[in-house]
């Protein structure tokens, strides 16, 4: 069993989004304690914004005719492809910038989706019902009544990847007002934070705990499949 872990925060240290994906891979690691995992930092190490324009036009012409930066960012695709496919299990810590998507998990996506087994219209085949977990923090509140409800132009785009285009079996753990303490004008709302924060981490550790079930339960379907005879 193995684990694919993205974090996507700038943060090496401090970082909220990394504090509760910490939690799921201990949980799911209790299991599977000698498990392999996969890291990828893409916010502390991140992919070059340009790659992704390269490997599109890289894919569109033959490898012979390509230019060295067009088959490095081929190469690099594929073992971003390589990263998710063989994993077990995934785990992505997204945190809100800006209002929108982190361009580090943008290009991370774009690049991605040049690779042939990730690309094409519809449910990507390859991920399938693969189990993962999706961790979204906000320093903020963007909740139904807040003043900021629907500024969050993050989180539906991640979703729409992850669950509708790749089609994975896909638990969500958010987590907001994770900036109360260290912006003053936010200290009125310490308790309901502190209440998030909980709920959060609590949440965290049981999909976690999913994450393991559903792996044990697929593994099973396929050994008692006639394939897997």
């Amino acid at each position: 069993m193995s684990l694919f872990r993205l974090d996507a925060s700038i943060r090496p240290e401090g970082s909220r989004s990394r504090a509760i994906a910490d939690i799921v891979e201990s949980v799911w690691r209790e299991s599977e304690p000698d498990a392999e995992v996969t890291r990828r930092s893409i916010g502390i190490d991140p992919l070059p914004s340009t790659l992704w324009a390269q490997a599109v036009v890289g894919r569109r012409i033959a490898d012979a005719d390509r230019t060295d930066e067009q088959r490095h960012a081929a190469a690099v695709a594929a073992t971003l492809a390589d990263e998710v496919l063989e994993a077990d299990v995934l785990l992505f810590a997204v945190p809100l910038y800006n209002f929108g998507v982190s361009e580090h998990f943008k290009t991370w996506v774009d690049v991605l989706m040049t690779e042939p087994r990730i690309a094409g219209g519809g449910t990507v085949k390859t991920l399938e019902a693969k189990p993962a977990v999706l961790v979204v923090v906000r320093g903020g509140a963007y909740g139904a009544g807040t003043p900021r409800e629907g500024w969050d132009h993050s989180t539906g785009w991640v979703r729409r990847i992850l669950e509708d285009v790749w089609g994975l079996d896909l638990r969500i753990v958010e987590n907001e007002f994770t900036l109360v303490g260290v912006n003053p004008a936010l200290d009125e709302f310490k308790d309901l934070a502190q209440q998030m924060r909980s709920d959060a981490e609590k949440l965290a550790a049981e999909h976690a705990s999913h994450l393991v079930g559903t792996h044990v339960l697929s593994s099973k379907q396929r050994a008692q499949s006639p394939r897997g005879k």
